[in-house]
């Protein structure tokens, strides 16, 4: 922290705790560079002609003790591939997350089934498992439990209630790459583990996701439905087997995916450590509660989630910004049923508000959620940060905590 911090908040006229900007982040280096580089050579970049995406499947099925991974284009492309491998009639029922990003709604709707909200605790804002019972009709095809900003949602207590009504489990990793519950990699506890390399993740290939499983039957149809339904059996005749989007990974992206997949343990032990340095320096400070995690889960936080008790999160974050530390007020600002026309207004397919014309997504929907997108803000960081950058933070938060005018 810096030594002598002005006795004024900045958003007052202060001088701003933190002046230089925090280090950008580096995730690439000659690795990349060189792999990239052997894929271009190679005259391929398909991967039914390369061997670069079939050989980043194996490695990452293998370093998450899996039988079966299959890469797609997207993190939400990897939420579609799940969600049509449980194969959903269309107005059936799937219960995901109020607190997420879009890309965990967006394959429920694209599949022609129904978004489900289950509220979350107000501890870890993951989802709760009592929730989500009471969310579960006969309707309910699927579960995508998201494990949020690098910790787990209580995986065992929900496989708990939706074994016994052989309802499949889709745990969304996007956020939670080589995070352990209970001993065990997320990913590997339910059916399906879904895993996203967008730019910002704890592994990036820019874009880019990879689905695992190690049930047969799932298997068979994901592998399929990455490449249109195509069963692929050299030349002759076609055969689709079903209708499947086309979500094949390059060798491009694979290229990078098996460089990054080498440095993912790295990246995500460097996170744990800032982030505890983190909240061991948030604890002390009034008004504040440092992110919490369930007793038997890591945490390898993708984003620091901060709340707040005596303001509002917008308030806060406002004046921890003109002090210099980045974030954002309550990550999406409000549930994702509420910022999401998709929902509020039913834009669906053309006019036909397919298939939630009958449902309303309104506020009041998720009170626990709706209430804590008001209390808590995102630190953003990475493993490019020193601990001096994190100390940094901490002192901002602690101006502002002493400083602010409460207004709750």
């Amino acid at each position: 922290m810096n030594a002598n911090p002005s006795e004024k908040l900045a958003i007052h006229g202060g001088e701003p705790y933190r002046r230089e900007p925090f280090p950008r982040r580096v995730m690439y280096d000659d690795r990349e560079i060189a792999k990239v580089t052997e894929a271009l050579r190679s005259q391929t970049l398909f991967q039914f002609s390369g061997k670069l995406v079939g050989e980043f499947e194996r490695k990452f099925a293998e370093a998450y003790g899996m039988k079966h991974a299959r890469a797609a284009t997207s993190g939400t492309a990897a939420i579609h591939v799940a969600v049509g491998t449980v194969d959903p009639n269309p107005g059936d029922e799937i219960i995901t997350a109020p607190i997420t990003d879009f890309g965990s709604i967006g394959p429920i709707l694209q599949q022609n089934a129904i978004p489900v909200f289950a509220d979350v605790r107000p501890d870890t804002l993951t989802m709760d498992p009592a929730d989500i019972e009471k969310k579960i009709t006969a309707r309910t095809k699927a579960i995508i439990l998201v494990h949020l900003f690098g910790t787990a949602a209580d995986v065992d207590t929900v496989l708990e209630i939706a074994r016994p009504r052989g309802i499949p489990v889709i745990e969304d990793c996007a956020q939670a790459h080589r995070t352990k519950y209970k001993g065990r990699w997320l990913g590997t506890i339910g059916d399906l583990g879904c895993f996203s390399f967008q730019e910002s993740k704890l592994m990036s290939t820019g874009d880019g996701g990879m689905v695992i499983t190690n049930r047969e039957d799932y298997w068979d149809r994901m592998r399929l439905f990455v490449d249109k339904g195509f069963a692929r059996s050299g030349w002759g005749p076609r055969c689709y087997q079903f209708l499947g989007p086309n979500y094949r990974m390059s060798e491009l992206t694979a290229a990078v995916g098996l460089c990054q997949l080498e440095k993912v343990d790295g990246v995500v032990q460097r996170r744990k450590h800032i982030g505890q340095l983190l909240s061991s320096l948030l604890e002390p400070i009034d008004g504040v509660l440092p992110a919490t995690h369930l007793p038997e889960s890591e945490h390898s936080f993708w984003l620091y989630p901060l709340r707040v008790t005596h303001w509002s999160a917008v308030k806060f974050g406002e004046a921890l910004k003109e002090e210099g530390i980045p974030n954002m007020p309550g990550y999406t600002g409000v549930p994702m049923y509420l910022c999401s026309k998709a929902l509020t207004e039913r834009r669906t397919f053309g006019t036909s508000r397919f298939p939630i014309q009958d449902r309303t997504y309104a506020e009041g929907l998720c009170p626990v959620a709706e209430k804590a997108m008001q209390e808590f803000i995102t630190i953003w960081f990475h493993e490019s940060y020193s601990d001096d950058d994190i100390r940094d933070i901490a002192g901002g938060v602690a101006k502002v905590a002493a400083k602010l005018e409460w207004d709750k």
